[in-house]
Parts: structure tokens; C-alpha cells; sequence
């Protein structure tokens, strides 16, 4: 995206609002990838732009990809285990509504009271000249991520019952050709993008790389975790068990969100999402309809709070490292869970009373 952009408080929360939207058709990560850059170039002048960076982390990177199974993968591997595509858009809106217009009014407020303390940016039409107009290059691409999205929907709705052996794991035929799509979309878009456009969009492999080699590390070391999870209440978290479990055996929804989410937020959303799909019972029948409320509860939990740390979900740390690559001034892990802590958990407090207290 090129085209001379001013970071106003308006601008801001706008584009913020798109990406939230865009997340659930070209999921987190892509709708992070594509808006993060353009938002960045527009705030560089700025005496203080670290909150724009962890709202758009909150909003786009993760709450905005509550409403398809394309927005986050959790909600991903619940359309692969059976759940209705549109499901999570008939029965999530609101929740996600509800957080995202909380959210884009807080950060409005917050980036107008310093937006208006910087005279230096805020009096200067565009302190980041670059051309004229606002433009977009590189439009192929707009057909590549369609590919990407239909070689997605084709993996969860053509079941060939194939599946072939490798390294000893059983993969679906549907799987392997989904990965193959991908992987072939990839190498068109590397070769028909003219590759000034990526050095323009200041596009580095650096954050792919680290974020790569973060969870690969994540993924080995959680398999014992997840595996105590799934032993349910005969495991060595036999008590988180028991907290999401009323005596009569009814689920309790509330602990659903919130065990879901506090352990997404830690040990990757995607996973924590299925061990509690099939903590609940693994029925997508049964989840989809009597249990409705509590489907919607694991979903919500594992997509909101995928948000309260840097590892809860990928795009998380992509978002982080392309921002530190740009000149910002990251918080810290810690000092990122800070911001989560102040303002995410008052709003999931805020869910859970609206939403989940019955």
C-alpha cells in the first residue's frame, strides 16, 4: 500500500476496524501481515506508537478471527473435526462485537489523549512523504490468497477417506493437498511479485525465521502438557478438570472460557482448543446444539485470550518482531502481559458477566 497516510486517532482506530474484519476472511495472520506495515509507515513520526502496535496485536491478530474458520486456527480445527462453517458467525458475533467495539473505543480515547500531546506529528500533514494518492501494488496477490482460502475450505469439506503413511503419521489426502496448494501459492506469489514491491513494503524473512523456530520449540516441549490435559480427570490436571465440571456434570461455561483461554495464552491456542473440544465431548452434533454455550465458550476463550501474551498465538510475535524491526519499542514479554493484564481481562471479566455467568 503505498500513498501519503497520517497516523490521526481517526485513521488509527479505522484501520484497526478493517484489519479486526479482514482477519476473519484471510485469517490472523494474513490480515496482520498485510495491514501492519501500512499502519506502521503511518504512525513513525509519532512520539509514542507502542500502544497502536499492541491494540492491533489484541484486535487483528487475534480477536478478529472469531467469526470463520479462516480467522485463527483453533476455530480451524474445530471446522475440521465437524462444525458447520458458519457456525462460529451465527454464534460468536456477539462476543466478538462486544469485545472489539469495547477495545476500538478504549484505544480511540487513549491514542486521541496522545495524539493531541504531540504537536510535532499532529501539526505536520504527513511527516512520512512517499507518493501521492493512495495506491496498491502487487494485485496478483489478491488471487493467490483466494487460492489459499479455497485450497482451506476444500480441506475441511472433501473427505476421501485416503489417508498415506508418513514418517509413521497417518495424513489425510485432503490434508496433503491443502499443504501442496499452499506451498505452490507461496512460490507464485515469490515469483510473480516483482521483488521491489517487497523491498518498498520493507518485507524481511527475519521475523518468519524467528517466530519458526519459537514455535517449533513451543510445539515439542507442550506434548507433555497437552498430553496430561487429555487424560482429563485421571491426569496430573485432574483439578483444571474439575474446575470446568459442575457436581451434576453439567458443563460450567464460564471456567470453559476461561481455563481455555488462560492456557491458550501460554501453551498455543490451537491445541489447548481441541483438548477442551474433547474435554466437552468431541461430539460436534451434540457441541453445535445442546451444548451450544459451551462450544462458543472454549472458541472465544481460546481465540480472545490467544491475545494475552506474545506465544497465545503466531501472528502475536510476527506483529512484535516487524514492529521492533521498524524503530518501535516493544514491551518486553512481561511488559507486554502488563497491557493484556490492564486491558484484556477487565473486558473478558466484562464476557464472561454478559455472556457466560449461567
Amino acid at each position: 500500500m503505498t500513498g501519503n497516510l497520517h497516523g490521526s486517532p481517526g485513521l488509527n482506530t479505522g484501520f484497526l476496524a478493517i484489519g479486526t474484519l479482514l482477519a476473519s476472511v484471510i485469517g490472523t495472520t494474513g490480515a496482520s501481515m498485510v495491514m501492519i506495515r501500512p499502519l506502521l509507515r503511518a504512525n513513525d513520526g509519532r512520539r509514542h506508537n507502542v500502544h497502536v502496535v499492541v491494540f492491533f496485536i489484541f484486535l487483528v491478530s487475534n480477536i478478529g478471527g472469531s467469526l470463520t474458520p479462516l480467522g485463527d486456527p483453533p476455530l480451524f480445527l474445530g471446522y475440521l473435526r465437524g462444525v458447520v462453517f458458519f457456525w462460529t458467525t451465527a454464534h460468536m458475533l456477539l462476543e466478538m462485537g462486544f469485545a472489539v467495539l469495547i477495545l476500538l473505543a478504549l484505544f480511540w480515547f487513549i491514542d486521541s489523549r496522545i495524539y493531541k500531546g504531540d504537536a510535532d506529528f499532529r501539526d505536520v500533514a504527513d511527516p512520512t512523504p512517499d507518493t501521492p494518492g493512495i495506491g496498491i501494488s502487487g494485485k496478483i496477490n489478491f488471487a493467490l490468497m483466494a487460492v489459499v482460502v479455497g485450497a482451506v475450505l476444500m480441506s475441511g469439506s472433501w473427505r476421501p477417506g485416503i489417508s498415506l503413511p508418513v514418517f509413521g503419521l497417518h495424513l489425510e489426502l485432503q490434508n496433503i493437498a491443502r499443504d501442496l496448494i499452499l506451498i505452490v501459492a507461496a512460490l507464485a506469489s515469490l515469483i510473480l511479485t516483482p521483488s521491489g514491491l517487497r523491498k518498498e513494503n520493507g518485507f524481511e524473512w527475519g521475523p518468519m525465521l524467528e517466530v519458526g523456530k519459537l514455535f517449533a520449540a513451543i510445539f515439542i516441549t507442550i506434548i507433555p502438557v497437552i498430553a496430561m490435559l487429555k487424560a482429563g480427570a485421571g491426569g496430573a490436571f485432574a483439578p483444571i478438570v474439575a474446575l470446568v465440571t459442575a457436581p451434576n456434570g453439567a458443563p460450567i461455561n464460564a471456567m470453559y472460557f476461561w481455563m481455555t483461554g488462560l492456557l491458550s495464552s501460554f501453551l498455543d491456542n490451537a491445541p489447548t482448543y481441541l483438548v477442551f473440544f474433547n474435554l466437552a465431548g468431541g461430539d460436534p452434533v451434540e457441541l453445535m446444539g445442546p451444548l451450544a454455550r459451551t462450544l462458543v465458550a472454549i472458541s472465544c476463550g481460546a481465540v480472545f485470550m490467544g491475545a494475552n501474551s506474545y506465544i497465545g498465538n503466531a501472528p502475536n510475535f510476527m506483529v512484535k518482531a516487524i514492529a521492533e524491526s521498524a524503530g518501535v519499542r516493544m514491551p518486553s514479554f512481561f511488559g507486554y502481559m502488563a497491557w493484556s493484564a490492564g486491558i484484556l481481562v477487565p473486558v473478558f471479566i466484562l464476557v464472561t458477566l454478559v455472556f457466560f455467568r449461567s
